[in-house]
């Protein structure tokens, strides 16, 4: 057993069973021992490889979106350009690229900021994002960033935030929860949840063991970015894995050397993540002065910004076949459908102070300034 997991079951044994939302939160932010406050789980020679680091086309099509979002916008000057969960820096690297070759000026307008809670992180982007010669801002909250019209980008965001799930029994919908078993963490359930099955009970009747997750962390993080564009302007272009619409289901899962594990085996050593629930997500991001756009699959969104010409070019650029194929594949695994590949799992929700000409808004906002 881990150092973290020793920890969690003196704690368990001290208090009793926690909420998986609080073994989430100790798995992977623990300041000590949490997965993410001590590793690099990123990229092949981690646990798991996001858009970014596939291609450098996701990074391409996402900044050229954002230049046609600020121009639609009315090109604010100054406005903050920010990425809440960045990760190495990769994706925000790929965006100053392209930025900074098709208009420069927008970066001089911009306010380069990195929300990221995980210090060893901020310094390991900050590195990564030195050669760019911009000010960088770094904050640990939405709610820290300054008062200024606002385009957000969010990549694999929500999927790290910790959920709550309850389990249809033969007594009623119960919290499940994490105890102990043989000293070890396990699964187990709480008492009877009147209010879980109120609300449960709109999604129709379920049989005994059904799953339902929730995630009110995940909620909080979608309205407060829906008060910064309703108050001060912009656009926030979420994208990540997970469902259109809400229903019953277990996804949680851990993933340790791109492979899947044991969600309790190893806390901090494994990433722990779940399927985004973008139905709630859009309604909490949803309220006066602000347009929420339909939810997109990332493969349309990013097909439809582009990314098969794109693909053609760089594979017609690349010095030999093997060069090639790769970034054939790597088109294929963001856009594509079937074993390994992003196009359908993964969705996109933008939500905005006026409708875009963009997707994922429909066609008939194109040229519109409404």
């Amino acid at each position: 057993m881990t150092s973290l997991g020793r920890r969690i079951a003196a704690l368990v044994r001290a208090e009793g069973p926690i909420t998986i939302e609080r073994f989430w939160n100790l798995a992977l932010f623990d300041p000590e021992d949490g997965y993410y406050m001590r590793r690099d789980p990123f990229g092949r020679g981690g646990d798991f490889t996001t858009a970014p680091e596939i291609s450098q086309m996701f990074g391409e099509l996402v900044g050229a979106w954002l230049l046609a979002a600020w121009r639609a916008l009315g090109a604010p000057s100054p406005f903050v350009l920010a990425e809440i969960g960045p990760g190495r820096g990769t994706l925000m690297a790929d965006m100053l690229r392209v930025l900074r070759r098709l208009d420069p000026s927008i970066l001089k307008a911009a306010r380069v900021t990195l929300v990221e809670t995980s210090d060893r992180l901020a310094r390991v982007q900050a590195e990564r994002l030195a050669g760019f010669d911009l000010p960088l801002r770094h904050r640990k909250r939405i709610e820290e960033i300054e008062a200024l019209p606002l385009l957000l980008v969010g990549n694999e965001l929500f999927d790290a935030v910790a959920i709550r799930q309850f389990v249809m029994t033969e007594d009623g919908w119960r919290e499940r929860l994490v105890g102990l078993e043989a000293d070890r963490p396990a699964f187990t359930t709480g008492a009877p949840e009147p209010a879980a099955t109120r609300l449960l009970q709109r999604l129709g009747p379920a049989p005994a063991g059904t799953v339902f997750e929730v995630s009110p962390a995940r909620l909080a993080i979608a309205e407060a970015i829906g008060a910064r564009l309703a108050r001060d302007g912009g656009a926030a272009l979420l994208i990540d894995y997970g469902h259109a619409a809400p229903g019953f289901g277990d996804t949680l899962q851990a993933v340790r050397r791109h492979a899947f594990a044991d969600p309790l085996a190893e806390p901090g050593e494994a990433d722990i993540t779940s399927h985004v629930d973008f139905a709630a997500l859009a309604a909490r991001l949803a309220r006066p002065g602000l347009h929420v756009a339909p939810i997109m699959p990332q493969g349309a969104f990013l097909l439809s910004l582009g990314l098969r010409e794109r693909a053609i070019a760089l594979a017609r650029a690349a010095a030999t076949e093997d060069e090639r194929d790769a970034v054939l594949a790597a088109a294929h695994r963001l856009a594509g459908t079937g074993p390994n590949a992003m196009g359908e799992l993964f969705k996109v929700l933008v939500a905005a102070s006026r409708p875009l000409p963009l997707p994922p808004f429909p066609a008939e906002h194109a040229g519109s300034g409404d």
